[in-house]
């Protein structure tokens, strides 16, 4: 929709037109010989000073920028790039760009989750002729996404770390909620910490307000008034609060092995999300339907510091024609 705007460049005329009809009439004054002249009908004439044609040049390009501003150019400006996800095996990647001809080609470094959403939104920054090789550990798109130009992706898994989910549990029945919590990965915290990503509150009074979690296992909503009127989906009801995010269920603590690993599935499901798998190496050919995306915004702050620049150019010169 930005695109449209470029249909406003006629309104440059104003400014032309606006210039053309300033004339400067001279005052007339009667001669006691004015009778013994021929008569002649007064005439307007138009002065136009060198000023005048500056100014009029700086209003007509003030106005060109604040359109293009506004339809926010992409202006191919990238030649050959290695795009490198965070993480990635330094040597494997230069032996990829090595092989793909592209050795001394510019190179990028980006998280892997935002890869593919960055290029769809920049693809247009390459020339036509440039040539794009992504490389690591980029994980698998829900949809296979179009591209407008050739993109070749070349993947390598990395080993996945040992991510240690940490719990602190506040309550008067802790060894119900210790047997929960019993699965490789998960440690329990003595006492919360800035590492602590689960807090389980399962007291009458309040938790203290410098407390802070990621998420919350609340079994008594008395001391949070978040939940009194929270949303609630299968039983379990949730919201977000200043110490962070707040779950609760009647059936808490759970007494069977099954209610246990609901639980846990939810808090991986729900709250750290699903395991993410490592897209498979494919060339992206160009295509022709892919939907072109809107403009990454690249130029418009150049297009603004023009802007200014011209806006006071403008203020000085009018300002100078008036003397």
């Amino acid at each position: 929709m930005n695109q449209l705007w470029w249909f406003a460049l006629p309104i440059l005329l104003l400014p032309i037109w606006w210039h053309r009809r300033k004339r400067e009439q001279h005052k007339a004054e009667l001669l006691a010989t004015s009778r013994f002249l021929p008569r002649a009908e007064p005439r307007q004439t138009r002065e136009w000073r060198w000023n005048d044609l500056i100014l009029l040049l700086v209003r007509c390009l003030m106005l060109a920028t604040a359109i293009a501003w506004l339809a926010d150019p992409v202006m191919p400006w990238r030649g050959d790039t290695v795009i490198v996800a965070t993480g990635t095996d330094p040597t494997w990647a230069d032996a990829q760009a090595a092989q793909a001809g592209l050795a001394k080609a510019d190179r990028l470094t980006m998280p892997a989750a935002q890869t593919i959403g960055w290029l769809r939104a920049h693809q247009r920054e390459w020339r036509p002729e440039a040539r794009l090789l992504v490389l690591g550990d980029v994980p698998m798109p829900a949809l296979v996404p179009e591209f407008g130009r050739r993109i070749e992706l070349r993947t390598l898994a990395r080993q996945p770390g040992k991510a240690e989910r940490r719990v602190y549990i506040a309550s008067e029945r802790p060894e119900q909620w210790r047997r929960v919590f019993t699965l490789e990965g998960i440690a329990i915290d003595e006492a919360p910490g800035a590492n602590t990503t689960l807090v389980v509150w399962d007291r009458k009074e309040a938790p203290p307000a410098s407390l802070r979690a990621p998420l919350w296992l609340v079994a008594d909503i008395a001391a949070f008034p978040e939940l009194g009127k929270a949303s609630q989906v299968g039983g379990l009801r949730y919201a977000d609060s200043a110490r962070g995010r707040l779950w609760h269920s009647e059936a808490w603590p759970p007494t069977t092995a099954d209610a246990a690993r609901t639980l846990l599935d939810n808090w991986q499901r729900l709250h750290a999300g699903p395991p993410s798998h490592t897209a498979p190496s494919r060339i992206f050919e160009a295509s022709g339907a892919a939907r072109a995306p809107e403009p990454s915004g690249a130029l418009r702050d150049m297009l603004m510091a023009a802007l200014v620049a011209l806006f006071v150019l403008e203020r000085i010169l009018t300002h100078a024609r008036r003397r």
